[in-house]
């Protein structure tokens, strides 16, 4: 079950992530849609993404990168759930 959320997940940021927009309002967008399909007590989503305009010109960080977060449901009100999915993202591989 996790497996087929993951698939459909890259789905959704593919179709969010093709329209012009901030990073806060795409991490935002893909949270609420997870959570609409899912009917999940809580969503976390994390997106950590290297943009061009950063790397190209102004700030000419070449591996400068923005992480933008979304926490909703138990993931928002509940300490120890958000703490455990954090735990867990930092314990995994890149």
């Amino acid at each position: 079950f996790v497996t087929a959320i993951m698939l459909s997940a890259i789905c959704v940021v593919d179709m969010f992530a093709r329209r012009l927009q901030i990073q806060e309002q795409l991490t935002t967008q893909i949270a609420e849609s997870i959570m609409a399909v899912t009917n999940a007590l809580g969503v976390g989503v994390i997106i950590e993404a290297q943009h061009m305009c950063m790397m190209m010109r102004g700030v000419e960080k070449q591996n400068s990168a923005t992480k933008t977060s979304a926490m909703l449901g138990s993931f928002r009100s509940d300490a120890r759930t958000r703490d455990e999915f954090l735990a867990l993202l930092r314990m995994s591989p890149r």
